[in-house]
């Protein structure tokens, strides 16, 4: 994924340059081999302005997962933007963010690496990126209701229905294309959700 540098705050900047070298150490060694002392030296930066920021590497790398995945909602809003109704959309979006996390470093790295990381946030809670996504969902539902295009239901379990059809595709899509091609997945995807939020 394409760095993003913000420079309307000194501080972001800094965020930004320093997750920058967060992900460079990450995909290299992998998360359990990465040291803060490790991305501030790649940083250019001394270990007690990363520590400032970061008291260890599991706040970093949940920070380098919410911008990431931040980005990706941009790129997923973009994705679906050319679709006449709100479900159009919403399929478009889910379609476009599993070709894009099964394609994406970081979270091949994390799967191949360090998928235990992973365990508890599929597990024992919902994480800030799992959130941005339902919330995400939950626009789209609300839009798609509202241009008749999607039925009426409970958004927050429509929402968490729709995040949880797909988590296991974006988990498991390595050996789940092993012996299936992705783009037939895709498209199973895709004829799932327009059935399942039709009105």
């Amino acid at each position: 994924m394409a760095t993003i540098r913000h420079t309307t705050s000194p501080n972001r900047v800094a965020d930004d340059l320093l997750l920058d070298a967060a992900l460079e150490c990450v995909l290299a060694v992998g998360v359990r081999r990465t040291t803060l002392s490790d991305v501030a030296r790649t940083a250019g930066v001394s270990r007690m302005t990363l520590y400032r920021r970061f008291p260890d590497v599991r706040g970093m790398l949940s920070a380098l997962l919410t911008r990431e995945f931040g980005k990706l909602i941009v790129e997923v809003t973009e994705a679906g933007a050319n679709e006449p109704t709100a479900r159009g959309q919403l399929i478009a979006a889910a379609v476009h963010t599993l070709r894009a996390l099964s394609d994406n470093s970081l979270m091949r790295t994390l799967i191949e690496r360090d998928a235990e990381m992973l365990l508890p946030y599929l597990t024992e809670r919902i994480g800030t990126s799992q959130r941005m996504s339902e919330e995400f969902i939950r626009a789209k539902l609300a839009d798609g209701v509202a241009d008749g295009s999607i039925r009426e239901g409970d958004p927050a379990v429509q929402a968490r229905m729709v995040y949880l059809l797909l988590q296991p595709y974006v988990i498991t899509s390595r050996p789940s294309t092993s012996d299936l091609a992705l783009d037939d997945l895709v498209a199973e995807v895709e004829r799932v959700l327009d059935l399942a939020l039709r009105p």
